[in-house]
């Protein structure tokens, strides 16, 4: 079995390029790409399931990864307010846009604080006013910088899940009527 710094040193510069190949395609930055199969290399080698061939493992993994990427983001879609605060200037100093704006803000802070993990800890950083850098985030949070776009990646993903269920897509609410009137 090769040692696992003989299989890093061997694979990094192939992953590289086949992330970089991949990435673009699949709409998501070739460091994040990379991250994930290093991931599940990891959790192959933690399991004592060790690739017989590394670069050929190494290949499908990133495609299989690109793949997820695409259906993941084929799936999510940003969501767009029938009237978005900023569109109205009248509704800057309105009583009415000021308590939905901080609504708003209470609903995302509540379903911040049940995210599991250390993702409270993460999405908090990110919300912070003084927009801090990912270098001062991954300080503040005693990790690596390179894993903290996959960690805020899963941290968005679940916290957007929770509020797709509490928030009304836009459209019609009520009974549609016919052309009939």
């Amino acid at each position: 079995m090769t040692s696992p710094e003989t299989l890093l040193a061997t694979l990094t510069p192939l992953l590289a390029a086949e992330s970089r190949a991949e990435a673009a395609a699949a709409g998501i930055e070739p460091g994040d790409l990379e991250q994930a199969v290093w991931l599940r290399l990891l959790e192959r080698l933690r399991a004592d399931r060790a690739p017989e061939r590394p670069a050929d493992w190494l290949r499908r993994a990133v495609r299989a990864e690109a793949r997820r990427a695409r259906r993941t983001s084929g799936r999510e879609r940003p969501y767009h307010e029938e009237n978005p605060p900023d569109a109205d200037p009248e509704a800057h100093g309105s009583p009415e846009g000021s308590a939905l704006t901080a609504e708003r803000r209470r609903t995302l802070r509540a379903a911040v604080t049940r995210t599991p993990g250390r993702c409270p800890r993460l999405l908090d950083a990110m919300l912070d006013p003084a927009d801090p850098t990912y270098r001062e985030i991954a300080g503040t949070l005693g990790i690596s910088q390179g894993s903290l776009g996959p960690m805020r990646s899963r941290c968005l993903g679940c916290l957007r899940r929770m509020l797709a269920a509490e928030v009304p897509a836009p459209g019609r609410r009520g009974r549609v009527r016919g052309t009939d009137r």
